[in-house]
């Protein structure tokens, strides 16, 4: 398959095909940021002046979900436009995150690497006549092993198999994919430069595709003095008030600037799509609170709803905030249209592209699917799980959740209770039953593996109380 689009690569190329047709395109990806992490998303103590004028600038999502609670199947599900099960990837690391004594469920085995059968975004980009860099975190594999110069990109400056700059926003990196800069560097801001040392060198003559995925803001939280001095004499709002956090923040909004105006410099900024989003909720020194329940790695709104913003050339939309639920598996489609390239032929597309959000219109989709057969462990400061094997439904208004341990439902109307404080599978039995039909329906097509074998080391004494199962939904039905 790969060497198909290396020839096709090398077909477009004979064929001239014009750059000024094509618009270039950079994609901003942070990670771990959440909902509500940015000014145009309400808060008051992160400063992110860059960030809410490309919110003016183009269309916001304001219903824009990850395509999984955290970092590494997200960036699967990017770069194939396909759901967890299609690529086995699931989690970070090991399924069986955890006390062993606490999970009931043998967990489902778990890839680490983006399989090199498949055909990714960049690939596809860059067969419709693209040059195609890869900056930051990467987290899909390494070197030959599926690392981004086997995935599509000509350039590699910081990607690996690591979900986290392994020594720190300061040199040394302790990665062999960017070498360390002077003491004092800070890796956000020289990802930052590495993208507009890129750009120019660019020219008018081929269009290119840039993916900037900063490390920053997960862990370690590291930032500037300076920076962070700035945050210690801002005022917090009340829920955003970590001034090391607001600072990492801070350093990407400043960087998105710097960006944006070497665009200008070269005469790009015309004709250059502009994607800002995250890989899943934010965590740690941040919240998503009032509005969204849970963070990072939960199957609640706060573990995957997320930032998006998307700038299209001539202003196409600008200022338009739209409410249709979107994925990350949609910007594979939806890049590939704007590049004038073809989806690649035997390979199946779970995404759909937002092209019609821009004309107009809408996109035709009943509903989006979450499946996450895996185990992760409390935060430090928790007894809670963050997650323990759950699949989950949006369709319309309504989110379902089952749990697989005990076959736990929960159903939330995310339109009158986006807190998902209330859970309404007894009240909304029929509604309850459509989503949970459609989702076995969605499973079987995509195969995904439900966890069923039981650990022995598993103590009942963890065993939930008070949950609804799918028998008593059917009870309620039949009465």
């Amino acid at each position: 398959m790969k060497i198909i689009f290396t020839l096709l690569t090398s077909l477009i190329f004979t064929l001239n095909v014009q750059a000024a047709d094509k618009p270039n395109i950079i994609f901003f990806l942070i990670d771990d940021w959440g909902w509500q992490d940015v000014g145009f998303m309400g808060s008051t103590y992160y400063d992110t002046p860059v960030m809410d004028a490309l919110a003016t600038d183009g269309i916001r999502f304001d219903n824009a979900y990850s395509a999984a609670p955290n970092c590494a199947p997200t960036r699967a599900a990017l770069m194939s436009s396909q759901y967890s099960p299609r690529t086995g990837v699931y989690t970070v690391g090991t399924p069986e995150r955890g006390n062993t004594h606490e999970r009931r469920l043998i967990p489902t085995i778990n890839k680490t690497v983006l399989d090199m059968p498949i055909v990714t975004m960049a690939e596809s980009i860059k067969a419709a006549g693209y040059n195609t860099a890869f900056m930051g975190k990467w987290h899909l594999g390494d070197g030959k092993e599926g690392g981004p110069l086997m995935q599509g990109y000509d350039i590699n400056i910081g990607g690996n198999y690591s979900g986290t700059p392994m020594g720190g926003y300061f040199p040394p990196y302790e990665n062999e994919t960017i070498s360390d800069g002077p003491e004092g560097e800070y890796l956000t801001d020289r990802l930052t430069q590495e993208a507009i040392s890129y750009i120019h060198e660019q020219s008018a003559d081929k269009p290119f595709y840039l993916q900037l995925s900063h490390y920053a803001v997960h862990t370690p939280i590291q930032a500037p003095e300076k920076t962070t001095a700035k945050y210690k004499n801002r005022q917090s709002d009340a829920y955003h008030s970590n001034p090391v956090y607001g600072a990492m923040i801070d350093h990407v909004d400043q960087g998105i600037g710097r960006i944006l105006q070497a665009l200008k410099n070269k005469g790009f900024d015309e004709n250059t799509v502009v994607i800002l989003t995250s890989d899943n909720g934010g965590h740690g020194p941040t919240t998503q609170a009032p509005d969204l329940r849970g963070a990072k790695g939960t199957p609640y709104e706060g573990g995957n709803r997320v930032p998006m913003v998307i700038k299209m050339p001539n202003g196409l939309g600008a200022g338009k905030i739209n409410n249709t639920p979107v994925n990350s598996i949609d910007f594979y489609p939806t890049l590939v249209e704007l590049a004038g390239g073809e989806m690649p032929q035997d390979q199946i597309t779970d995404g759909e592209s937002l092209m019609p959000i821009f004309n107009g219109s809408d996109i035709e989709r009943d509903a989006l699917f979450y499946h996450f057969p895996a185990y992760l462990q409390p935060y430090p400061d928790t007894t809670t799980w963050r997650a323990t094997p759950f699949g989950s439904i949006r369709m319309g208004r309504y989110k379902l959740i089952e749990f697989f341990e005990y076959g736990q439902l929960e159903l939330y109307d995310l339109e009158s209770d986006l807190k998902e404080t209330t859970n309404i599978v007894l009240d909304k039995p029929e509604i309850t039953a459509k989503l949970y039909n459609r989702m076995l329906e969605w499973r079987t097509d995509t195969n995904a593996p439900i966890p069923t074998e039981l650990n022995a080391e598993y103590d009942v004494k963890y065993t939930p109380k008070g949950y609804v199962t799918w028998e008593q939904v059917q009870e309620k039905l039949a009465r």
